[in-house]
């Protein structure tokens, strides 16, 4: 069994905002759900959209700020209209008879996970906030007590749940971004073991071996298949990885994450209905989600809408950020590349990421997205001239690090010490 890290107990701190050092597996297991929210999603598979209501028709329901459009579920409509931004939250709650758990209280959104889909829904972007961001919290209303926290002008981000539960954290990243988010899910972990053996285990490219004692985990270089423990372990390795840091383990888990994604589109994944509803209800026997989200109607349309994104159009990328001036270990959102980021994303037109991540190694190139041979323009879009060139493709900023899903990616191990 992985050793946990295991954090000062809450009773011994003055202030809410202390309980940040908590046990790493959750907070990077959560990777592995969150990305199976997003697989389904671009799945299209409609067994895969029952299979989830079936095991998520008595969840938590909770209610956000921003509400969607009633318009935004065309009646009779197999896809959502217009664009799409759903907030994918990973909690690190502990629930007594867990084999996760440890006798820590409390609940932190370690995870938070920005999933795009623009109005003509040719691309689907996943933007990760790191768990050490500082940013300012607004006044939220705590869920379960009705306490109304104070607005605060910087906190660490994975405290926001803490303070008013899903719709703080949506507020929260809506201060940041400047996108209003309609819909949202929290998961925690519980099924990570089990979604892994689903699927017959992940098979991620490793640059060279990784060592992490904290986690127990010992993989050698090459083509290695994780599953269970070991797979938790690969997404949960902070030390193993990059320079140590919380945005490494980021990179990271882009790696196992895009590796994911190419192997749900895979024909032997979504051919077996067996196996896409075993991963489903693994995934989803542990779940919050908004009002907006809690139809069979609106997770079929959620895989309409995805259905047919190519692969070099889903793109994982990073919040940029930097250190933070005062506050050793922390974070703080470069707000003028984020901004950049954020405008690129919700224009909808391609985008080339500038790199990868610190813990990461192009196997692949990226190449910018371009038309399928033969696709006709948007609507409203002129056909390119006969031998006329093809518009320029936007660079992401150069702090704004990640990959498209199509991309083979390893993880480079560690690289600084």
């Amino acid at each position: 069994m992985a050793r946990q890290q295991r954090g000062i107990p809450a009773s011994k701190l003055g202030a809410r905002h202390g309980r940040l050092r908590r046990s790493v597996s959750w907070a990077n297991a959560a990777k592995v759900l969150l990305t199976a929210v997003l697989v389904v999603a671009v799945s299209g598979v409609s067994v895969a959209a029952y299979a989830i209501w079936g095991v998520t028709k008595d969840a938590n329901i909770v209610e956000l700020a921003a509400v969607p459009k009633a318009e935004a579920i065309g009646a009779g409509s197999q896809s959502l209209e217009g664009e799409l931004t759903i907030l994918l939250v990973g909690s690190d709650k502990r629930k007594e008879g867990s084999v996760m758990y440890d006798g820590e209280e409390g609940e932190l959104n370690d995870v938070n996970l920005l999933l795009h889909i623009p109005a003509d829904h040719k691309s689907a972007t996943v933007i990760s906030f790191p768990r050490d961001l500082m940013v300012p919290i607004p006044s939220c209303t705590d869920p379960e007590t009705g306490d109304v926290s104070s607005a605060m002008s910087e906190q660490q981000i994975n405290t926001a749940l803490s303070y008013g539960g899903l719709s703080c954290v949506a507020a929260t990243i809506t201060e940041l971004t400047g996108m209003e988010i309609p819909y949202a899910a929290m998961v925690d972990f519980d099924g990570v073991i089990d979604i892994t053996n689903a699927i017959g285990g992940v098979t991620v490219c490793i640059a060279q071996p990784i060592e992490d004692s904290e986690t127990g985990l010992s993989l050698p270089a090459g083509e290695v298949t994780v599953s269970g423990v070991d797979a938790l372990n690969f997404v949960r390795t902070r030390y193993g990885v990059g320079d140590g840091s919380d945005v490494s383990r980021i990179s990271n888990q882009q790696v196992f994450m895009s590796a994911l994604m190419r192997q749900m589109r895979s024909a032997d994944t979504l051919s077996n209905p067996m196996k896409v509803y075993s991963l489903a209800k693994a995934g989803f026997e542990n779940l919050t989600m908004s009002s907006s989200m809690a139809s069979i109607e609106f997770l079929q349309k959620l895989a309409g809408t995805a259905v047919d994104i190519d692969l070099s159009r889903v793109n994982f990328v990073q919040y940029p950020s930097g250190a933070h001036p005062y506050n050793p270990g922390r974070l703080s959102p470069d707000r003028y590349s984020g901004d950049q980021l954020i405008s690129i994303v919700l224009s909808g037109e391609p985008f080339q990421i500038a790199g990868v991540g610190e813990a990461a190694v192009a196997e692949t190139p990226a190449e910018p997205a371009a038309p399928a041979e033969g696709e006709a323009p948007a609507e409203g879009e002129a056909a390119p001239a006969e031998g006329a060139e093809a518009p320029p493709v936007t660079v992401l900023p150069p702090n704004v690090t990640g990959q498209p899903a199509s991309s083979q990616t390893c993880s480079a191990g560690r690289t600084q010490y």
